[in-house]
């Protein structure tokens, strides 16, 4: 049920992320500003249920790797706010995207791939 939860929430945290810039990119500030506080409220489905997660490796031989992978979670999540704040100030994001999939690759591969 957690997993399912955790991936779900994350999926609609991209989406909104998507929706975020293009309603920036087009001009829309007020309702760029009303989705970006949804995905605000996402980050909190991702951090319940990843700390739910993770609580699960407690006490077992990948807890190093579940914590890693856990700052590298959070790393996303901060990368996806800078995304959505300097696409919204129109200052470049360029630099906040290029952190955003560096840590999404190292989340995703600890997640799927050795988690």
């Amino acid at each position: 049920m957690n997993t399912h939860l955790h991936i779900t929430s994350w999926v609609l945290a991209f989406i909104l992320l998507i929706v975020v810039t293009l309603l920036h990119k087009q001009g829309k500030a007020k309702a760029a500003k009303i989705v970006q506080m949804i995905l605000r409220l996402d980050y909190l489905l991702i951090l319940y249920s990843g700390g739910s997660l993770l609580s699960i490796y407690f006490g077992g031989d990948l807890v190093a790797l579940a914590l890693v992978k856990t700052i590298a979670g959070i790393w996303v999540i901060a990368s996806m706010e800078m995304v959505s704040i300097r696409t919204g100030k129109g200052r470049p994001a360029q630099g906040a995207w290029i952190q955003f999939f560096i840590a999404l690759i190292v989340t995703l591969v600890l997640g799927f791939g050795v988690l």
